[in-house]
């Protein structure tokens, strides 16, 4: 059969020789491309991740996820359980899988095209065999393979972001359903002493001693507690239930314990004087707007090249004619052919790419822009959530709690009555709910912090799904 082989056969197959040397054939990793996306959340959030694709696999996490669930969960514990447990980031690091196909893809020469055909009439008969290669496609194979390298580079990034996504968008879920937690024991105590003061105010309506007035007022002070703790029941339920979405939890796990308040703030706050830089830094969806634009130049370049080419196959011919009035005899030769850049010479391709890289490279420009905005923002929120919370911490709950205590020597001294007491009752339960509400606003200001130098915020689409690039978190207000 080598024998077959015309001229241009051999030139067709040592061009595709040489361009698969300078190219070289890439193979699928061990990982699926997860050793990217595992070292950025480990140096960035300090957590693990598992790219589950064997049943061994999957029941080790899944003891590791009994493990963790096994005692009241923490922030952390919880970002850790989803990172291992949701099935949507599995989805996204499938899609970062999925796009190593398309790298392994363009690394490999364009298979050859093979044909055999054969003519017979009045005892003659004419077979040909004809093996056809895309020239054009092996001249460009390294710059095509040096394109899809950056283009793999960037899905494990969109990976790494899906990560760094879901964490953030756990601890948000956290702190509100902890927050919900802290909220429904408070008016808890509150319904308990408004209805006791409800009732004694009845009692005491009825002989006379206060008047419909004073009664009333303790009355719908009872009813509103009442409904602002349905309310915050069924937020408490509804943010517990977001909580155990994101962490990819089925019946077994639903029972997870949350403890019933945030944790104390921390003795100071973060101090970050190159806030911008390291945002410009280490922002994730700026890495991979560099290498789109990194990607889109070396496409430019390669579409400038190709610009008056589009098409140019190369066939190697071998003819074998057999006549019946004499010896049969071969043809061989070969057959190119090429696109004639009469109406199209490559400007449309040209303009395309052109605007294609500018449009790139404003948004990047507009991204960092954005970013070092964002950072500053998110540190200057972080900062004053930090001292509000202190101040609630500090001054304001303490000095409530010393207006309790004199309250209470007064009424057992019979220097005031009950309704006074009850009063300042009012006042201090409002003044705790600012300052549960104030911890809040700092745990969710710390999260945005991490976001806003890391990645990992929500795109603009939104969604319920936060675990995928095009999915982020709903945009759930506070409570």
């Amino acid at each position: 059969m080598a024998h077959c082989f015309s001229r241009g056969l051999l030139m067709l197959a040592a061009f595709g020789l040489s361009s698969i040397s300078l190219a070289g054939c890439m193979a699928f990793s061990p990982d699926g491309g997860m050793t990217t996306v595992s070292d950025l959340a480990s140096q960035t959030i300090n957590k693990d991740v598992a790219f589950v694709r064997s049943a061994e696999g999957a029941e080790a996490v899944n003891v590791t996820i009994r493990r963790l669930l096994a005692r009241t969960l923490t922030i952390e514990t919880a970002v850790q359980v989803a990172l291992l447990n949701n099935k949507g980031l599995q989805a996204a690091y499938n899609e970062l899988a999925l796009s190593e196909t398309e790298l392994v893809e363009q690394s490999l020469p364009p298979n050859p095209v093979f044909s055999i055909s054969r003519i017979s009439g009045d005892g003659a008969n004419e077979i040909e065999r004809q093996v056809v290669g895309d020239i054009l496609a092996l001249a460009t194979l390294p710059f095509r393979s040096e394109i899809a390298r950056d283009r793999f580079r960037q899905a494990q990034l969109r990976a790494a972001l899906a990560t760094l996504r879901l964490a953030s968008d756990v601890r948000r879920a956290y702190v509100r359903a902890v927050t919900c937690n802290e909220l429904v024991v408070l008016l808890t105590d509150a319904k308990a002493t408004a209805e006791s003061t409800a009732q004694l105010a009845v009692k005491l309506g009825e002989t006379g001693s206060i008047n419909k007035l004073d009664q009333a007022r303790e009355q719908v002070f009872y009813a509103e507690t009442t409904a602002d703790l349905a309310t915050a029941r069924q937020a408490a339920t509804s943010t517990r239930e977001r909580l155990a979405r994101l962490m990819g939890l089925w019946d077994d796990g639903l029972d997870f314990r949350l403890p019933n308040a945030l944790p104390p703030l921390p003795r100071r706050p973060q101090t970050l004087p190159s806030i911008e830089a390291d945002a410009v830094a280490h922002r994730i969806d700026l890495q991979i707007a560099r290498l789109e634009l990194a990607a889109l130049a070396k496409a430019l370049n390669l579409t400038e090249a190709t610009r008056f080419v589009t098409l140019l196959d190369l066939a190697g011919i071998s003819r074998r004619t057999q006549d019946p009035e004499g010896a049969p005899f071969r043809e061989r030769g070969f057959d190119v052919q090429f696109q004639i850049p009469i109406f199209d010479g490559g400007e449309v391709r040209m303009r395309q790419a052109a605007e294609t890289y500018n449009l790139a490279f404003n948004r990047l420009t507009e991204r960092a822009v954005n970013v070092r905005s964002e950072a500053r923002d998110a540190y200057r929120v972080y900062r004053s959530s930090y001292d509000i919370a202190s101040h609630y911490q500090r001054e304001i709950v303490p000095l409530r709690k010393i207006i309790t205590e004199e309250m209470q020597l007064r009424f057992s001294s019979m220097q005031i009555d009950i309704f006074a007491l009850l009063t300042e009752a009012r006042q201090r339960l409002g003044s705790l709910r600012g300052a549960i509400d104030a911890r809040q606003r700092f745990f969710l200001a710390q999260s945005d912090l991490q976001t806003a130098v890391n990645g990992g915020g929500a795109p603009a689409s939104g969604g319920d799904n936060a675990t995928t690039i095009a999915a982020a978190a709903s945009a759930d207000g506070d409570h």
